[in-house]
Protein backbone atom coordinates (compact mmCIF):
# COMPACT_ATOMS: atom_id res chain seq x y z
CA UNK A 1 0.00 0.00 0.00
CA UNK A 2 1.05 3.54 -0.61
CA UNK A 3 3.36 5.23 1.93
CA UNK A 4 1.92 8.65 0.91
CA UNK A 5 -1.62 7.95 2.13
CA UNK A 6 -3.01 10.98 4.03
CA UNK A 7 -3.32 10.32 7.73
CA UNK A 8 -7.09 10.85 7.64
CA UNK A 9 -7.72 8.35 4.82
CA UNK A 10 -7.80 4.65 5.70
CA UNK A 11 -5.72 2.15 3.84
CA UNK A 12 -8.14 -0.66 3.05
CA UNK A 13 -7.50 -4.14 1.72
CA UNK A 14 -10.46 -5.73 -0.03
CA UNK A 15 -9.99 -9.45 -0.55
CA UNK A 16 -12.22 -10.84 -3.27
CA UNK A 17 -12.86 -9.23 -6.66
CA UNK A 18 -16.43 -10.37 -7.17
CA UNK A 19 -19.47 -8.06 -7.22
CA UNK A 20 -19.51 -7.52 -3.43
CA UNK A 21 -15.79 -6.77 -3.18
CA UNK A 22 -15.68 -4.49 -6.21
CA UNK A 23 -18.76 -2.58 -5.07
CA UNK A 24 -17.19 -2.08 -1.65
CA UNK A 25 -14.01 -0.86 -3.31
CA UNK A 26 -15.98 1.67 -5.36
CA UNK A 27 -17.75 3.10 -2.32
CA UNK A 28 -14.50 3.28 -0.35
CA UNK A 29 -12.54 4.96 -3.14
CA UNK A 30 -15.30 7.51 -3.72
CA UNK A 31 -14.92 8.52 -0.06
CA UNK A 32 -11.17 9.03 -0.43
CA UNK A 33 -9.90 5.75 1.00
CA UNK A 34 -6.77 4.16 -0.43
CA UNK A 35 -8.07 0.85 -1.76
CA UNK A 36 -6.25 -2.27 -2.87
CA UNK A 37 -8.30 -5.23 -4.11
CA UNK A 38 -6.70 -8.68 -3.99
CA UNK A 39 -7.96 -11.81 -5.73
CA UNK A 40 -6.52 -15.29 -6.14
CA UNK A 41 -7.73 -15.59 -9.73
CA UNK A 42 -6.11 -14.23 -12.85
CA UNK A 43 -9.40 -12.60 -13.89
CA UNK A 44 -11.67 -10.54 -11.62
CA UNK A 45 -15.33 -11.51 -11.13
CA UNK A 46 -15.02 -14.83 -12.97
CA UNK A 47 -18.25 -16.27 -11.59
CA UNK A 48 -20.07 -13.05 -12.46
CA UNK A 49 -18.77 -13.29 -16.02
CA UNK A 50 -19.79 -16.91 -16.43
CA UNK A 51 -23.24 -16.28 -14.95
CA UNK A 52 -23.73 -13.56 -17.55
CA UNK A 53 -22.91 -15.66 -20.58
CA UNK A 54 -26.48 -16.84 -21.02
CA UNK A 55 -27.98 -13.48 -20.04
CA UNK A 56 -26.98 -11.53 -16.94
CA UNK A 57 -29.95 -11.45 -14.56
CA UNK A 58 -28.92 -8.38 -12.61
CA UNK A 59 -31.95 -7.90 -10.36
CA UNK A 60 -35.76 -8.17 -10.31
CA UNK A 61 -38.52 -5.62 -10.78
CA UNK A 62 -41.06 -6.88 -8.24
CA UNK A 63 -42.10 -4.55 -5.38
CA UNK A 64 -39.55 -4.32 -2.58
CA UNK A 65 -41.68 -6.06 0.12
CA UNK A 66 -42.08 -9.14 -2.10
CA UNK A 67 -38.44 -8.86 -3.16
CA UNK A 68 -37.31 -8.84 0.46
CA UNK A 69 -39.41 -11.89 1.32
CA UNK A 70 -37.21 -13.95 -1.03
CA UNK A 71 -34.51 -14.00 1.64
CA UNK A 72 -36.66 -16.12 3.97
CA UNK A 73 -35.21 -16.32 7.50
CA UNK A 74 -32.65 -13.60 6.77
CA UNK A 75 -35.21 -11.20 5.28
CA UNK A 76 -35.03 -8.72 8.21
CA UNK A 77 -31.24 -8.37 7.91
CA UNK A 78 -31.13 -8.26 4.11
CA UNK A 79 -33.99 -5.73 4.09
CA UNK A 80 -31.68 -3.27 5.84
CA UNK A 81 -29.06 -3.78 3.14
CA UNK A 82 -31.64 -3.21 0.42
CA UNK A 83 -32.76 0.04 2.06
CA UNK A 84 -29.19 1.22 1.54
CA UNK A 85 -28.79 -0.08 -2.00
CA UNK A 86 -31.84 -1.77 -3.52
CA UNK A 87 -32.91 -3.05 -6.95
CA UNK A 88 -33.60 0.38 -8.43
CA UNK A 89 -30.32 1.74 -7.11
CA UNK A 90 -28.57 -1.17 -8.81
CA UNK A 91 -30.25 -0.34 -12.13
CA UNK A 92 -29.31 3.33 -11.73
CA UNK A 93 -25.74 2.32 -10.98
CA UNK A 94 -25.57 0.23 -14.16
CA UNK A 95 -26.99 3.15 -16.14
CA UNK A 96 -24.20 5.30 -14.73
CA UNK A 97 -21.74 2.89 -16.34
CA UNK A 98 -23.51 3.34 -19.67
CA UNK A 99 -25.35 0.02 -19.38
CA UNK A 100 -29.10 0.31 -19.87
CA UNK A 101 -31.35 -2.37 -18.42
CA UNK A 102 -34.78 -3.75 -19.30
CA UNK A 103 -37.44 -5.81 -17.56
CA UNK A 104 -38.09 -9.22 -19.11
CA UNK A 105 -41.45 -10.95 -19.32
CA UNK A 106 -40.83 -12.70 -15.98
CA UNK A 107 -40.00 -9.46 -14.19
CA UNK A 108 -36.28 -10.19 -14.21
CA UNK A 109 -33.95 -7.30 -15.07
CA UNK A 110 -31.19 -7.68 -17.65
CA UNK A 111 -28.64 -5.40 -19.34
CA UNK A 112 -29.70 -4.47 -22.87
CA UNK A 113 -26.75 -6.46 -24.22
CA UNK A 114 -27.67 -9.42 -21.97
CA UNK A 115 -23.95 -9.84 -21.23
CA UNK A 116 -21.82 -9.31 -18.12
CA UNK A 117 -18.57 -8.52 -19.91
CA UNK A 118 -19.40 -4.99 -21.17
CA UNK A 119 -20.61 -3.96 -17.71
CA UNK A 120 -17.53 -5.40 -16.01
CA UNK A 121 -15.16 -3.69 -18.46
CA UNK A 122 -16.76 -0.31 -17.85
CA UNK A 123 -16.78 -0.91 -14.11
CA UNK A 124 -13.10 -1.90 -13.89
CA UNK A 125 -12.17 1.14 -15.99
CA UNK A 126 -14.02 3.43 -13.58
CA UNK A 127 -12.50 1.72 -10.53
CA UNK A 128 -8.96 2.15 -11.85
CA UNK A 129 -9.68 5.78 -12.71
CA UNK A 130 -10.80 6.34 -9.11
CA UNK A 131 -7.49 5.01 -7.80
CA UNK A 132 -8.45 1.44 -6.91
CA UNK A 133 -5.49 -0.89 -7.38
CA UNK A 134 -6.27 -4.46 -8.42
CA UNK A 135 -3.83 -7.25 -7.54
CA UNK A 136 -4.58 -10.57 -9.22
CA UNK A 137 -3.06 -13.98 -8.49
CA UNK A 138 -2.81 -12.94 -4.83
CA UNK A 139 -4.14 -15.70 -2.57
CA UNK A 140 -4.84 -14.46 0.93
CA UNK A 141 -3.41 -16.58 3.73
CA UNK A 142 -6.39 -16.55 6.07
CA UNK A 143 -4.53 -18.35 8.85
CA UNK A 144 -2.28 -15.33 9.29
CA UNK A 145 -5.26 -13.40 10.67
CA UNK A 146 -4.63 -15.08 14.01
CA UNK A 147 -1.12 -13.73 14.28
CA UNK A 148 -1.44 -9.99 13.78
CA UNK A 149 -2.66 -7.15 11.57
CA UNK A 150 -0.32 -7.80 8.67
CA UNK A 151 -1.95 -9.48 5.66
CA UNK A 152 -0.07 -12.23 3.89
CA UNK A 153 -0.55 -13.31 0.29
CA UNK A 154 0.93 -16.00 -1.90
CA UNK A 155 1.74 -14.63 -5.35
CA UNK A 156 3.53 -15.90 -8.48
CA UNK A 157 6.54 -13.89 -7.25
CA UNK A 158 6.48 -15.43 -3.79
CA UNK A 159 5.00 -14.40 -0.44
CA UNK A 160 3.89 -10.80 0.00
CA UNK A 161 3.08 -8.98 3.23
CA UNK A 162 0.73 -5.99 3.27
CA UNK A 163 -0.33 -3.60 6.00
CA UNK A 164 -3.84 -2.15 6.02
CA UNK A 165 -5.87 -0.07 8.44
CA UNK A 166 -8.96 -2.17 7.72
CA UNK A 167 -9.82 -5.41 5.99
CA UNK A 168 -12.95 -6.17 3.98
CA UNK A 169 -13.47 -9.81 3.01
CA UNK A 170 -15.72 -10.81 0.12
CA UNK A 171 -14.48 -14.33 -0.58
CA UNK A 172 -17.67 -15.94 -1.89
CA UNK A 173 -19.13 -19.29 -0.93
CA UNK A 174 -18.02 -22.73 -2.08
CA UNK A 175 -19.82 -23.35 -5.35
CA UNK A 176 -18.01 -23.39 -8.70
CA UNK A 177 -14.64 -23.72 -7.00
CA UNK A 178 -12.84 -23.59 -10.35
CA UNK A 179 -13.91 -19.94 -10.58
CA UNK A 180 -12.41 -19.03 -7.21
CA UNK A 181 -15.18 -19.59 -4.63
CA UNK A 182 -13.68 -22.63 -2.96
CA UNK A 183 -14.60 -22.03 0.69
CA UNK A 184 -10.96 -22.32 1.73
CA UNK A 185 -11.51 -19.52 4.24
CA UNK A 186 -13.92 -21.53 6.40
CA UNK A 187 -11.44 -23.52 8.49
CA UNK A 188 -8.93 -20.75 9.28
CA UNK A 189 -11.61 -18.17 10.10
CA UNK A 190 -13.41 -20.70 12.26
CA UNK A 191 -10.17 -21.42 14.09
CA UNK A 192 -9.76 -17.67 14.58
CA UNK A 193 -13.03 -17.68 16.52
CA UNK A 194 -15.49 -16.46 13.89
CA UNK A 195 -18.99 -17.97 14.26
CA UNK A 196 -19.91 -19.88 11.10
CA UNK A 197 -22.81 -21.92 9.81
CA UNK A 198 -21.82 -24.91 7.66
CA UNK A 199 -21.77 -24.18 3.95
CA UNK A 200 -24.48 -26.03 2.05
CA UNK A 201 -25.60 -26.16 -1.60
CA UNK A 202 -28.31 -23.67 -2.59
CA UNK A 203 -30.10 -23.33 -5.91
CA UNK A 204 -29.06 -26.89 -6.64
CA UNK A 205 -30.27 -30.08 -8.26
CA UNK A 206 -31.30 -33.26 -6.46
CA UNK A 207 -30.82 -36.99 -6.88
CA UNK A 208 -33.85 -39.20 -7.44
CA UNK A 209 -32.14 -42.40 -8.53
CA UNK A 210 -33.70 -43.10 -11.91
CA UNK A 211 -33.75 -46.51 -13.46
CA UNK A 212 -31.05 -47.03 -16.08
CA UNK A 213 -33.80 -47.37 -18.68
CA UNK A 214 -35.25 -43.93 -17.92
CA UNK A 215 -31.94 -42.12 -17.40
CA UNK A 216 -30.39 -43.43 -20.61
CA UNK A 217 -33.35 -42.21 -22.66
CA UNK A 218 -34.29 -38.94 -21.01
CA UNK A 219 -31.27 -37.37 -19.24
CA UNK A 220 -31.08 -33.78 -20.42
CA UNK A 221 -34.76 -33.59 -21.40
CA UNK A 222 -36.68 -30.49 -20.31
CA UNK A 223 -39.91 -30.79 -18.38
CA UNK A 224 -41.83 -27.74 -19.50
CA UNK A 225 -44.91 -26.38 -17.78
CA UNK A 226 -45.03 -28.64 -14.74
CA UNK A 227 -46.13 -27.83 -11.21
CA UNK A 228 -43.95 -28.85 -8.27
CA UNK A 229 -45.65 -29.32 -4.89
CA UNK A 230 -43.53 -29.99 -1.80
CA UNK A 231 -44.29 -29.86 1.92
CA UNK A 232 -41.86 -30.36 4.76
CA UNK A 233 -42.25 -31.65 8.31
CA UNK A 234 -42.23 -28.08 9.65
CA UNK A 235 -45.36 -27.17 7.73
CA UNK A 236 -43.65 -25.14 5.01
CA UNK A 237 -45.03 -25.59 1.50
CA UNK A 238 -43.71 -24.83 -1.95
CA UNK A 239 -46.15 -24.94 -4.85
CA UNK A 240 -45.26 -23.35 -8.16
CA UNK A 241 -45.48 -23.88 -11.89
CA UNK A 242 -42.37 -23.67 -14.03
CA UNK A 243 -39.74 -25.70 -15.82
CA UNK A 244 -37.03 -28.13 -14.81
CA UNK A 245 -34.69 -30.62 -16.44
CA UNK A 246 -34.17 -34.35 -16.08
CA UNK A 247 -30.54 -35.18 -15.28
CA UNK A 248 -28.75 -38.51 -15.23
CA UNK A 249 -29.41 -38.74 -11.49
CA UNK A 250 -32.47 -36.62 -10.82
CA UNK A 251 -33.80 -33.12 -11.44
CA UNK A 252 -32.41 -29.61 -11.73
CA UNK A 253 -33.46 -26.28 -13.26
CA UNK A 254 -35.17 -23.08 -12.18
CA UNK A 255 -38.27 -24.68 -10.64
CA UNK A 256 -36.20 -27.09 -8.56
CA UNK A 257 -33.74 -24.37 -7.57
CA UNK A 258 -36.59 -22.26 -6.23
CA UNK A 259 -37.59 -25.10 -3.88
CA UNK A 260 -34.06 -26.15 -3.02
CA UNK A 261 -33.85 -24.69 0.50
CA UNK A 262 -36.98 -26.52 1.63
CA UNK A 263 -35.95 -29.76 -0.09
CA UNK A 264 -32.35 -29.64 1.18
CA UNK A 265 -33.44 -29.05 4.77
CA UNK A 266 -36.05 -31.81 4.62
CA UNK A 267 -33.49 -34.31 3.33
CA UNK A 268 -31.07 -33.27 6.07
CA UNK A 269 -33.75 -33.84 8.71
CA UNK A 270 -35.34 -37.03 7.38
CA UNK A 271 -33.07 -38.50 4.71
CA UNK A 272 -35.48 -37.83 1.88
CA UNK A 273 -38.00 -35.32 0.54
CA UNK A 274 -41.23 -36.10 -1.29
CA UNK A 275 -42.36 -33.92 -4.18
CA UNK A 276 -45.51 -34.21 -6.25
CA UNK A 277 -45.13 -33.26 -9.90
CA UNK A 278 -48.20 -32.21 -11.87
CA UNK A 279 -47.26 -33.02 -15.45
CA UNK A 280 -50.30 -31.18 -16.90
CA UNK A 281 -51.03 -28.28 -14.53
CA UNK A 282 -53.37 -26.60 -17.01
CA UNK A 283 -55.63 -29.65 -17.40
CA UNK A 284 -58.24 -30.24 -14.66
CA UNK A 285 -58.30 -33.77 -13.26
CA UNK A 286 -61.87 -34.52 -14.35
CA UNK A 287 -61.25 -33.27 -17.88
CA UNK A 288 -58.09 -35.35 -18.12
CA UNK A 289 -59.83 -38.45 -16.82
CA UNK A 290 -62.63 -38.02 -19.37
CA UNK A 291 -60.10 -37.74 -22.19
CA UNK A 292 -58.18 -40.82 -21.09
CA UNK A 293 -61.41 -42.81 -20.79
CA UNK A 294 -62.03 -42.52 -24.51
CA UNK A 295 -61.50 -45.87 -26.19
CA UNK A 296 -58.09 -46.29 -27.71
CA UNK A 297 -58.86 -49.22 -29.94
CA UNK A 298 -55.72 -50.86 -31.32
CA UNK A 299 -53.50 -47.94 -30.37
CA UNK A 300 -50.76 -48.45 -27.81
CA UNK A 301 -51.03 -46.73 -24.45
CA UNK A 302 -48.11 -44.52 -25.43
CA UNK A 303 -49.98 -43.27 -28.49
CA UNK A 304 -53.18 -42.88 -26.48
CA UNK A 305 -51.38 -40.73 -23.88
CA UNK A 306 -49.88 -38.62 -26.62
CA UNK A 307 -53.18 -38.10 -28.44
CA UNK A 308 -55.50 -37.59 -25.46
CA UNK A 309 -53.16 -35.96 -22.94
CA UNK A 310 -50.31 -34.60 -25.03
CA UNK A 311 -47.83 -36.66 -23.01
CA UNK A 312 -44.72 -38.06 -24.65
CA UNK A 313 -40.99 -38.28 -24.11
CA UNK A 314 -39.72 -37.71 -20.57
CA UNK A 315 -43.15 -36.85 -19.15
CA UNK A 316 -44.61 -40.12 -20.41
CA UNK A 317 -41.54 -42.01 -19.22
CA UNK A 318 -41.94 -40.61 -15.71
CA UNK A 319 -45.32 -42.28 -15.38
CA UNK A 320 -43.71 -45.72 -15.46
CA UNK A 321 -40.73 -44.82 -13.28
CA UNK A 322 -40.53 -46.77 -10.05
CA UNK A 323 -43.03 -49.41 -11.16
CA UNK A 324 -42.37 -52.92 -12.37
CA UNK A 325 -43.57 -53.87 -15.82
CA UNK A 326 -46.29 -55.99 -14.24
CA UNK A 327 -47.48 -53.22 -11.92
CA UNK A 328 -47.53 -50.69 -14.75
CA UNK A 329 -49.47 -53.02 -17.03
CA UNK A 330 -52.05 -53.66 -14.33
CA UNK A 331 -52.48 -50.18 -12.90
CA UNK A 332 -52.38 -48.22 -16.15
CA UNK A 333 -55.66 -49.89 -17.13
CA UNK A 334 -57.31 -47.88 -14.35
CA UNK A 335 -58.09 -44.53 -15.99
CA UNK A 336 -58.74 -42.80 -12.67
CA UNK A 337 -55.39 -44.00 -11.27
CA UNK A 338 -53.58 -42.89 -14.43
CA UNK A 339 -55.14 -39.43 -14.37
CA UNK A 340 -54.26 -38.98 -10.68
CA UNK A 341 -50.67 -40.06 -11.35
CA UNK A 342 -50.34 -37.52 -14.15
CA UNK A 343 -51.64 -34.78 -11.84
CA UNK A 344 -49.62 -35.78 -8.76
CA UNK A 345 -46.62 -37.91 -9.68
CA UNK A 346 -44.73 -38.78 -6.46
CA UNK A 347 -40.94 -38.52 -6.55
CA UNK A 348 -38.57 -39.22 -3.67
CA UNK A 349 -35.49 -36.98 -3.59
CA UNK A 350 -32.60 -38.59 -1.73
CA UNK A 351 -29.76 -36.05 -1.80
CA UNK A 352 -28.82 -32.59 -2.95
CA UNK A 353 -26.15 -32.49 -5.61
CA UNK A 354 -22.60 -31.65 -4.42
CA UNK A 355 -21.98 -28.09 -3.31
CA UNK A 356 -19.51 -27.41 -6.13
CA UNK A 357 -22.31 -27.97 -8.67
CA UNK A 358 -24.68 -25.56 -6.94
CA UNK A 359 -25.34 -22.09 -8.27
CA UNK A 360 -24.81 -20.63 -4.81
CA UNK A 361 -24.30 -21.64 -1.20
CA UNK A 362 -26.14 -21.22 2.07
CA UNK A 363 -24.37 -20.85 5.39
CA UNK A 364 -21.18 -18.96 6.10
CA UNK A 365 -20.34 -16.09 8.44
CA UNK A 366 -23.16 -15.82 10.97
CA UNK A 367 -24.68 -12.36 10.97
CA UNK A 368 -24.97 -12.57 14.75
CA UNK A 369 -21.17 -12.37 14.91
CA UNK A 370 -21.25 -9.04 13.05
CA UNK A 371 -22.67 -5.65 13.85
CA UNK A 372 -25.21 -3.84 11.65
CA UNK A 373 -22.35 -2.50 9.52
CA UNK A 374 -21.10 -6.07 8.89
CA UNK A 375 -18.01 -5.66 11.08
CA UNK A 376 -16.77 -8.59 13.14
CA UNK A 377 -17.67 -7.69 16.71
CA UNK A 378 -14.60 -9.43 18.12
CA UNK A 379 -12.18 -8.02 15.52
CA UNK A 380 -12.83 -4.31 14.95
CA UNK A 381 -11.70 -3.26 11.49
CA UNK A 382 -12.57 -6.57 9.80
CA UNK A 383 -15.69 -6.43 7.62
CA UNK A 384 -17.53 -8.99 5.47
CA UNK A 385 -19.72 -8.86 2.37
CA UNK A 386 -21.30 -11.05 -0.28
CA UNK A 387 -22.01 -14.74 -0.48
CA UNK A 388 -19.66 -15.69 2.35
CA UNK A 389 -22.30 -14.30 4.73
CA UNK A 390 -24.99 -16.62 6.12
CA UNK A 391 -27.98 -15.91 3.87
CA UNK A 392 -29.45 -17.41 0.73
CA UNK A 393 -31.90 -16.49 -2.00
CA UNK A 394 -33.38 -18.01 -5.14
CA UNK A 395 -32.15 -17.17 -8.61
CA UNK A 396 -33.88 -14.31 -10.36
CA UNK A 397 -31.55 -11.42 -9.55
CA UNK A 398 -31.93 -11.73 -5.78
CA UNK A 399 -28.46 -13.21 -5.24
CA UNK A 400 -26.61 -10.50 -7.14
CA UNK A 401 -28.65 -7.66 -5.67
CA UNK A 402 -27.90 -8.69 -2.09
CA UNK A 403 -24.20 -9.18 -2.89
CA UNK A 404 -23.96 -5.65 -4.29
CA UNK A 405 -25.97 -4.25 -1.39
CA UNK A 406 -23.86 -5.96 1.27
CA UNK A 407 -20.74 -4.53 -0.35
CA UNK A 408 -22.18 -1.02 -0.04
CA UNK A 409 -23.22 -1.59 3.59
CA UNK A 410 -19.85 -3.02 4.62
CA UNK A 411 -17.92 -0.22 2.89
CA UNK A 412 -20.01 2.51 4.50
CA UNK A 413 -19.71 0.77 7.84
CA UNK A 414 -15.95 0.67 7.47
CA UNK A 415 -15.86 4.39 6.72
CA UNK A 416 -18.02 5.17 9.76
CA UNK A 417 -15.83 3.00 11.98
CA UNK A 418 -12.69 4.73 10.73
CA UNK A 419 -14.17 8.20 11.19
CA UNK A 420 -15.18 7.35 14.76
CA UNK A 421 -11.70 6.12 15.71
CA UNK A 422 -9.72 8.84 13.92
CA UNK A 423 -9.09 12.05 15.86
Amino acid sequence: MSDTTPATAPRVAVVGAGPAGLMAAEVLAAAGAQVDVFDASAVPARKFLLAGKGGLNLTHSEPLPAFTDRYAERAPEVARWLQTFGPQALRDWAQGLGVSTFVGSSGRVFPESMKAAPLLRAWLHRLRASGVRLHLRHRWQAGALQHGPELRFETPDGPRQVHADALLLALGGASWARLGSDGAWVQPLGEAGLALSPLQPANCGFDVGWSEHFASRHAGAPLKSVLLDARDSRGRQFRRKGECVVTATGLEGSLVYAASALLRDEIAAHGRALVLLDLLPDRPLDELQTALARGRGARSLANHLKEQAGLSGAKAGLLREGLSAEAWQLQSRDVAWLARRIKALPLQLHAARPIDEAISTAGGVRLEALDAQLMWRDRPGVFFAGEMLDWEAPTGGYLLTACFASGVVAARGLLQWWAAKTP
